[in-house]
């Protein structure tokens, strides 16, 4: 029965569902009742091929679209140096290099900005699955990049989980060390069946001239400040909410973040969570499944980015299952794509199409994530 509960649990993380297979604009409650579909899989295409694990994707000032990219894992060990993920997830082995950021030009084609960020893989038990660079934001005409891959917990010692700033020549320095702040600052409800001890952070937005991150295994959101690189944690989500595993973010007055859950995967259970810029957090909308990203459009309407939405565990049956949810001002939920297989972030483009890291994660390494282009239907 332990083993069972660390592996229904431990799968609620982020760090292992991205491993497992092969984070205002009214007051409205939105329930799955509401929903209508209206996926028509012609305004899909395949925009961009060759990426290894591609999660969080931004369009940059330039109008190239910049690829987080878990890379492709790594070797070394750190048993005997610190303190492990707990088995089957870890112990974790890793590399000081793998890790990369792709530009996408307006064709399609894929440049490497940097690979010589931190990657890392769990134990042979859930197959050495990949975790590296998590998401991608701008400051200004300045790319920052968060780390959920490294880290010595991770396989890699000489580097921190944290936010890097990296330059136009690819060259990259850590400017907020999250690992240690998750370490010295831990949550009111951690959970020890699988706990992460540097933490697994997936998605990040900017807003002001800082950097706000959601963290999915510990459960909280912090702000770092792009200029100085100061750490504050806006809110302990495992405070009021205990272990939901919160995931996307987005920014519209306030800030919206959805939610992963607990596996085996139960279908239209999980919720987006309305954050104020102040800390006060309460459920927005419900009636969503394994929800990995966010984005607003120009007419204040939401788009959901859903995982896998069959009853169970993720595997081969969640494979075609990822959607593409709308959610009107008026509450109205509108499927909007569909057939998508595991896909990890969403962004808007300056073309008002969504752009999705398609096969995100649980594939090998070698070039199989893709970026899909919605056109989103009127």
């Amino acid at each position: 029965m332990k083993r069972l509960k660390t592996y229904a649990l431990g799968l609620a993380t982020t760090a292992t569902i991205l491993m497992l297979l092969l984070a205002s604009f009214g007051p409205n409650k939105v329930s799955a009742s509401r929903r209508v579909n209206l996926s028509v899989q012609s305004n899909i295409t395949v925009f961009a091929t060759g990426l290894n694990n591609p999660r969080g994707l931004k369009f940059g000032p330039d109008g190239n679209l910049y690829v987080a990219e878990g890379g492709t894992g790594g070797t070394d060990s750190t048993i005997g140096i610190c303190d492990q993920v707990p088995f089957p997830v870890g112990p974790y082995t890793g590399s000081a290099i793998g890790g990369r950021i792709s530009i996408i030009d307006h064709s399609g084609n894929r440049t490497t900005l940097t690979d010589t960020l931190p990657s890392s893989q769990t134990g042979p038990v859930l197959g050495s699955l990949i975790s590296g660079v998590a998401d991608v934001a701008f400051v200004g005409d300045t790319i920052y990049a968060i780390l959920a891959g490294a880290g010595c917990s991770h396989g890699v010692s000489g580097t921190p989980n944290g936010v890097v700033k990296v330059n136009s020549d690819g060259t990259w320095n850590l400017i907020a060390d999250l690992s240690a702040f998750q370490q010295s600052h831990p949550v009111a409800n951690p959970e020890p069946d699988d706990f992460e001890p540097d933490g697994t952070w997936y998605s990040m937005v900017a807003l002001h001239g800082d950097l706000y991150a959601v963290e999915p295994n510990h459960g909280e959101v912090v702000r770092i400040s792009a200029s100085t690189g100061a750490i504050t944690r806006v809110v302990d989500v495992s405070a009021s909410q205990d272990h939901i595993v919160p995931t996307a973010v987005a920014y519209r007055g306030n800030f919206f973040f959805g939610n992963l859950g607990t596996f085996p995967i139960v279908p239209g259970t999980q919720k987006i969570l309305k954050l104020t810029p102040s800390g006060n957090l309460k459920t927005w909308a419900t009636g969503f499944t394994t929800v990995l990203g966010l984005v607003f459009d120009e007419r204040d309407r939401m788009y959901v980015l859903e995982s896998m939405t069959a009853s169970g565990f993720p595997g081969p049956d969640q494979f075609g299952t990822g959607k593409v949810i709308r959610v009107d001002p008026d509450g109205t939920q509108t499927e909007v794509a569909g057939g998508l297989s595991f896909p990890s972030a969403m962004t808007l483009g300056p073309d008002g199409a969504l752009y999705v890291s398609n096969i995100g994660f649980g594939a090998p390494p070698i070039g199989l994530g893709e970026i899909w282009r919605i056109e989103v239907p009127n």
